[in-house]
């Protein structure tokens, strides 16, 4: 285990299923994963903190991107495994489809971004300091990362960390990626708290 991920079990990152995730996400899956109340507090949180006529890339995306409909950004990229569900998305200007676990580094330049959406996916990463990182590097100064994530997920596909750890303990392990990446502050949110009759919804969101 690399230093990036020191004092976790040397298992935290294998998954059930170990096929490549390119078969998995060969089908593309036009639904949505977290109800639609869930949909609409991401959709609140990223009018709340993505800039207005910024860059905006939509990581480990697909055909909706949750973006605030009354907002411009200057360009909204897009990122996933499923081309067919990226190129259906109609806030993308461009995208591109990379398997993150394989190939952490971002086409992107250096700063090149205001800020960056991963809505329901962190938890299928199995290099996230190494993602985050690079993350960072294409950041403006300033710039943030807002994450969200439900108790939902493909379980063969999550990470074993994600999967052991109790409900509520997430967003401490999402907060331990980013500062490992070198994120000089994070802020946990609850937005929608577990234990209601409908999906609960947690957000970190790091900045540069």
């Amino acid at each position: 285990m690399s230093d990036d991920l020191r004092g976790l079990p040397p298992q935290a990152f294998e998954k059930i299923d170990p096929s490549p995730d390119d078969e998995f996400y060969a089908q593309p899956r036009f639904v949505t994963h977290i109800d639609e109340r869930a949909v609409a507090a991401v959709t609140g949180l990223y009018r709340e903190v993505l800039p207005a006529g910024g860059t905006i890339l939509d990581l480990m995306g697909s055909w909706v991107a949750h973006l605030p409909p009354e907002i411009d950004y200057a360009e909204v990229i897009g990122h996933g495994m499923s081309d067919a569900e990226l190129k259906a998305n109609p806030r993308y200007h461009r995208w591109f489809v990379q398997n993150l676990n394989e190939n952490p580094v971002l086409p992107l330049g250096d700063e090149a971004v205001d800020a960056v959406g991963l809505c329901v996916s962190v938890q299928y990463l199995q290099q996230p300091v190494a993602v985050f990182r690079e993350v960072r590097r294409i950041l403006k100064p300033g710039g943030l990362i807002a994450i969200t994530f439900s108790n939902r997920c493909f379980p063969t596909k999550a990470v074993a960390i994600w999967r052991m750890l109790e409900m509520g303990k997430h967003q401490e392990l999402v907060e331990l990626y980013l500062l490992r990446a070198g994120f000089s502050s994070v802020d946990l949110r609850t937005l929608i708290p577990d234990g209601l009759d409908q999906d609960p919804l947690w957000a970190v969101i790091g900045r540069r």
